[in-house]
């Protein structure tokens, strides 16, 4: 019973994946046929050709905004969790559990908290946008990629699940390297990294699919900068563009095809992705 349950909501879950990309095929009349239809008849592949050819939804320089950002943002998350779980896991220096929950505390305030103050601070930023040394005068980071990237090169979450994915590596195996004369920085690049691919390969999951799938700060920051309108950001304004019903089908076209990288991200790092849950701190 447990099982035909779990396949019950599991295809529950799948089902309203499935409408949208059926219905990126259909004409208007089957989309809003009664009852619904869940095939169409004929399938209209030049649903995708008519928002890909469209001059007024740049949708490939949306993807390329979004490709440039996600990217730079998993790399840096990568480098920086990696680095930082190495310190607070296997190093030893005083205040190293007072980081360590510093770095926890950090989850519990909610973004929109920091929304504001970064905004702030990205405009003042000295010597970027026409601002002088003292942040004044132009309008800093906010009108280039700087502005999309940097507030999420470190992430606390990241930190965490790497620090406890490096907790159960043994101590042994970095003792035996030292006697061998290797450094720290040695260390970390020749003996942890490639013990850790597991958890690197869970974090830049969640990181590239949450940078991607991001809405409230590409909006914030782009909308004085609309050459920089990520995926999300520009799928809104398709809605304004195809507002009428009878063009709900290309809407739908171009929502498959923005969560399309996703997929593939997901589907080419899932090998990894189980495997770093169960080895990591949550066991």
């Amino acid at each position: 019973m447990l099982h035909v349950a779990v396949i019950i909501i599991g295809l529950a879950m799948f089902l309203p994946f499935y409408w949208i990309l059926s219905a990126s095929v259909m004409t208007y009349e089957e989309i809003t046929a009664i009852p619904p239809r869940w095939v169409p008849s004929v399938p209209q592949w030049g649903n995708y050709s008519a928002v890909l050819h469209d001059p007024n939804v740049p949708l490939f320089k949306y993807f390329k905004n979004s490709f440039i950002v996600s990217t730079a943002v998993t790399l840096a998350v990568l480098l920086t969790s990696s680095l930082a779980g190495y310190a607070l896991a296997k190093l030893k220096f005083p205040g190293r559990d007072a980081v360590f929950t510093f770095t926890l505390s950090t989850m519990m305030f909610p973004v929109f908290l920091f929304l504001i103050p970064v905004y702030y601070i990205l405009k003042r930023f000295p010597l970027l946008g026409g601002n002088d040394i003292f942040g004044i005068g132009g309008t800093g980071a906010l009108q280039s990629y700087v502005s999309l990237i940097l507030p999420f090169v470190v992430s606390a979450w990241g930190i965490f699940l790497m620090r406890q994915f490096m907790m159960t590596i043994p101590d042994e195996l970095i003792d035996a390297a030292r006697i061998d004369g290797a450094s720290d920085l040695g260390i970390f690049g020749r003996v942890m990294m490639p013990l850790v691919k597991p958890a690197l390969a869970t974090l830049a999951i969640f990181t590239f699919i949450g940078q991607w799938n991001y809405f409230l700060w590409p909006m914030i920051v782009t909308t004085s900068a609309p050459h920089l309108m990520t995926v999300p950001v520009g799928l809104r304004l398709m809605g304004t563009a195809y507002s009428t019903a009878v063009n709900m089908n290309k809407l739908l076209a171009a929502t498959v095809m923005a969560i399309a990288p996703s997929v593939c991200v997901f589907l080419a790092l899932q090998r990894y992705y189980i495997r770093g849950f169960v080895l990591s701190g949550f066991k």
